[in-house]
């Protein structure tokens, strides 16, 4: 096979794993998940297959095992629904990405915007760490979101992802990551890798890694100023099954390494984490 056959057939079944593999619902919540991860394959799918169908609407149940926050060395299941519609190229409702549209759009790039909502942080959730921390309140969030793909010889993709969360940690925190299909996918079976690397203003680092006067009085913790910059690097991988012409097995693994501010935080248990998830999903 050669080189340009063998790269094609791998970005085609990242193509087929974009339709098949909807988003965690937890997404919003700080996991160590990828944001490619959360819309892997699309813009591939889109390369690939140009005479897309209108609709395309994807839905199932799905659960998550990861930290119970960022620097936890707890972790947790979570469940709940997993929802991935998309009209033409243009507009999207997916529990990873939000509700948004892609503004600007290419053979090979797109440009979009969406409306998402974060889940915050509870101190109930961990009093032996987090106890005199106070909460970081669910609040709606606005995401700018750009991805590009080299080539179909050489199918990387680049992606930006910016968000801003309007209440909450109240900050300004993006990712920067790349992915392609890996040797071995085929139509039945596609996965993906790639690294990951987050940063965040000070406002955002300061209410998830920070701890100020009052917090310091009432939890014991030295007072810390998490200033900006790398929050983690990361690498991960997803993989979907297509079991026939409706279900599709899909799961996704990623590894996370706090630096900086965050690892030197006084509430970080551990620098380094984990998550896994699988779904169940039924394409329409």
């Amino acid at each position: 096979m050669s080189t340009y056959n063998a790269a094609s057939r791998f970005a085609v079944a990242g193509a087929l794993f974009a339709a098949f593999a909807p988003a965690s619902v937890y997404a919003q919540t700080p996991s160590p998940l990828a944001e490619w991860q959360y819309s892997s394959g699309i813009l591939l799918e889109q390369m690939f297959t140009p005479q897309l169908p209108t609709w395309r609407i994807r839905v199932g149940p799905s659960a998550s095992f990861q930290p119970r926050y960022d620097g936890s060395d707890s972790y947790h299941m979570l469940a709940g629904p997993s929802i991935d519609i998309r009209y033409s190229d243009r507009f999207f409702l997916s529990t990873g990405e939000g509700l948004g549209m892609n503004v600007l759009t290419g053979p090979n790039w797109r440009l979009g915007v969406a409306a998402a909502y974060d889940l915050g942080r509870r101190a109930a959730d961990d009093l032996d760490h987090l106890k005199g921390m106070g909460n970081i309140n669910p609040a709606p969030s606005l995401r700018l979101l750009g991805e590009y793909a080299i080539s179909k010889s050489f199918p990387l993709v680049l992606r930006a992802d910016l968000r801003r969360n309007f209440g909450g940690d109240n900050g300004w925190i993006g990712d920067l990551g790349a992915y392609m299909p890996m040797p071995g996918s085929s139509q039945s079976f596609a996965w993906f890798a790639g690294p990951t690397m987050t940063i965040a203003d000070s406002r955002y680092m300061n209410s998830w890694f920070g701890v100020n006067a009052t917090q310091s009085a009432n939890s014991g913790y030295r007072q810390y100023d998490a200033s900006a910059g790398i929050r983690s690097v990361g690498f991960g991988v997803s993989a979907s099954w297509t079991v026939n012409k409706h279900w599709i097995l899909s799961a996704d693994g990623a590894f996370q390494q706090l630096v900086g501010a965050a690892a030197h935080s006084p509430i970080t248990q551990t620098r380094a984490s984990g998550v896994f998830d699988v779904s169940v999903n039924y394409q329409f």
